[in-house]
């Protein structure tokens, strides 16, 4: 076994496990895996953005949501969203799932994200400590003007928070209509 190999869990549509792949695997053959997308928001109701380091192995350089990830096998998804947050972006706060589904993605560089994304929500008024391996620059910003701004340049942001965005505006709505 290789160091630092990481594993993804594999599901079915509904979210059942079926099994475990090496992360890089799973994402060359496009298998459906469990994942994690984490917005977390500050008092005065701003997200925080992080922006992916360039080095990474696909939407490298872009914005997207404060953390995402994927438990590893045995792992809860609530517990593997604390640990990455903490891991990738330094701090801790209470996080709560707001909903769930399910996105595929292809990339240039021939990876597909073929996702069960679970999307938590959290509170946070201090600034991050990131993990400059991970990310590159953060920021918080009104939600109103990410929505414009995502609109006017997609291409600044990654494909699943966009899908993320879309979700939670239309959950927003639905909130206050």
């Amino acid at each position: 076994m290789i160091l630092n190999q990481e594993f993804v869990v594999l599901v079915n549509e509904s979210d059942e496990e079926i099994g475990t792949m090496e992360k890089m695997q799973a994402h060359q053959e496009g298998q459906l895996h469990r994942a994690f997308s984490i917005f977390i928001f500050n008092d005065k109701n701003q997200l925080l953005l992080q922006k992916r380091n360039p080095k990474k192995y696909h939407s490298g350089g872009l914005w997207t949501n404060t953390c995402c990830g994927h438990p590893r096998p045995g792992e809860k998804n609530k517990e593997a969203a604390i640990r990455r947050l903490k891991e990738e972006m330094g701090f801790t706060t209470l996080l709560q799932k707001e909903f769930g589904f399910i996105y595929k993605a292809n990339f240039e560089n021939g990876l597909t994200e073929y996702e069960f994304d679970h999307v938590y929500y959290g509170k946070f008024k201090n600034y991050p400590e990131p993990n400059s391996l991970e990310v590159s620059d953060w920021k918080y910003m009104d939600w109103d003007k990410l929505v414009e701004d995502i609109e006017i340049n997609p291409q600044n942001y990654t494909v699943w928070f966009r899908i993320c965005v879309d979700k939670i505006s239309d959950r927003m709505l639905m909130q206050y209509a």
